[in-house]
């Protein structure tokens, strides 16, 4: 009896020791999906441009070039400009500050929405932002004729970047303003 327990024990290790060398370990997790801020230059370093010496994500810096290349261009649109003029009066006097928030604001907003694991957007929620009530930056409500004017803004502040219309990874950038459309229009 003591050596049909043995044997027992033994097999049952044995049995175990095969099963478990038997198991596929080395099968790699399945690779994650390319995320939109992928597409646009993810998370690689590169020298930013716009500050000497030091190093930006690729994702980041195109969103930011095309962010910057927008507000410029929103600036000399007459159908929309009229919502910044705070903005436009401090760029005006010299003072940037405004300008670089509202760039980084927009930008960390864009890249958190395509995706970017290392950024938090900290900015107002998007009906605050465009509620002249509690945003006292906005000079009035917008319209469908203003969201309209900002994303054929977007893609001609997109093309100054370098950044065709007819990107795929932009055209996805334009649908996900798009869906604030019912965020932002206010009136």
């Amino acid at each position: 009896m003591k050596n049909l327990i043995i044997v027992s024990i033994i097999t049952l290790c044995f049995s175990t020791l095969i099963f478990e060398s038997c198991k596929k370990k080395d099968t790699p997790a399945p690779a994650a999906q390319p995320t939109l801020y992928d597409s646009l230059g993810g998370s690689a370093m590169v020298a930013d441009p716009a500050n000497s010496g030091t190093q930006i994500e690729k994702g980041r810096l195109l969103i930011r070039n095309i962010i910057d290349s927008t507000i410029f261009v929103i600036a000399g649109d007459t159908a929309i400009n009229g919502h910044f003029t705070v903005l436009l009066s401090e760029v005006g006097n010299g003072n940037l500050s405004g300008f670089q928030e509202l760039s980084k604001n927009l930008t960390d907003f864009v890249a958190v929405g395509t995706g970017a694991k290392d950024y938090v957007y900290t900015g107002l929620d998007m009906v605050t932002a465009h509620n002249p009530a509690t945003n006292p930056r906005m000079n009035d409500k917008a319209d469908n004729s203003d969201m309209d004017a900002f994303e054929k803004d977007l893609f001609a502040g997109a093309a100054k970047a370098g950044v065709p219309a007819s990107t795929p990874a932009l055209i996805s950038v334009g649908k996900i303003v798009e869906s604030l459309r019912s965020k932002i229009v206010q009136n």
